[in-house]
């Protein structure tokens, strides 16, 4: 088959690439980096370079492929980020209706049942919604919980402070989820054909709470007496602030998520729905975690 890839290389991407070139499958991965052509190219991919601003780069990348794997990367400078990833999502569901694709793949999130959820939620909701409004194409909803490889960004923190935390407290539980099992769930949706329909799945690796998340990955690099930390909102914002962030990304993608863990809502569907867990381990994670090196 012919598959676009959105979201360049990234976590999910490169891996979702590699899996479906070693099947035979023609990928063409979208990116608005041109420096990541030539490294597409070596992985055996078409690169396409663009702005997903741009509604008429989104249809080109997809014509002609039978399926594709839809992400909305983050965009560092929007004002407001729930108002670009619904934009973004319907120029998707417009492209595919225009160009005639089969199946999509669609990153949406835990917490995405929700119209008004907290964070990124509510507006995965709005995309969600979208894509199940057409009639032609099967779409798979991935929602994944809170990624592993985030916690990379706290590894000066656990190394030199022996804490890592959030704004909620260490018992809260915490679906996390290894790019890797995403990739590997959008890889076997493709390869195989295999929604009809419009389908949610969650992607969950493994459950903890923050004081062992704290543990073990404070274990993994010498630090078995890390402690979980949970910091005011405001505390957390000015820390990211500080850390680089920009005060809409920090309040939309961390801040209202460690709300919504606090007040259930996160997380309330998928208890419901009972999905299995399965995948990679936050302690198979925390043998990657030791090998890191600190963030520059």
């Amino acid at each position: 088959m012919i598959v676009t890839v959105t979201g360049s290389l990234g976590n999910v991407g490169r891996t979702l690439t590699e899996k479906l070139i070693a099947k035979g499958h023609t990928v063409k991965v979208v990116t608005s980096n041109p420096g990541r052509s030539e490294e597409i190219r070596a992985l055996g991919a078409v690169p396409l370079v663009g702005s997903v601003h741009d509604y008429e780069f989104v249809k080109h990348s997809f014509e002609g492929s039978d399926a594709v794997y839809l992400m909305i990367p983050p965009d560092y400078n929007a004002a407001d980020i729930s108002e670009y990833i619904k934009t973004t999502g319907r120029q998707y569901a417009n492209a595919l209706r225009e160009t005639g694709v089969k199946l999509a793949v669609n990153l949406s999130s835990i917490g995405a049942h929700l119209e008004d959820g907290l964070g990124p939620t509510g507006a995965n909701f709005d995309v969600e919604q979208r894509l199940n409004e057409l009639q032609q194409v099967h779409v798979l909803h991935l929602r994944p919980g809170m990624f592993m490889t985030n916690f990379y960004g706290a590894m000066p923190m656990i190394r030199y402070q022996g804490i890592v935390g959030n704004n909620f407290n260490g018992a809260a539980n915490l679906p996390l989820t290894h790019p890797r099992d995403i990739a590997e769930a959008a890889f076997r949706a493709i390869d195989d054909f295999s929604v009809s329909g419009k389908q949610v799945q969650y992607v969950v690796s493994d459950i903890k709470n923050g004081d062992q998340v704290a543990r073990t990955l404070g274990s993994a690099v010498g630090k078995a007496d890390t402690q979980w930390v949970e910091f005011s909102d405001e505390q957390l914002l000015q820390a990211l602030i500080r850390d680089g962030f920009s005060q809409a990304m920090a309040q939309v993608y961390i801040i209202e998520i460690g709300m919504a863990i606090r007040d259930g809502s996160f997380t309330e569907d998928y208890q419901k729905q009972r999905q299995p867990v399965g995948g990679i381990t936050l302690d198979e994670f925390a043998r990657e975690f030791s090998t890191a090196s600190l963030p520059v």
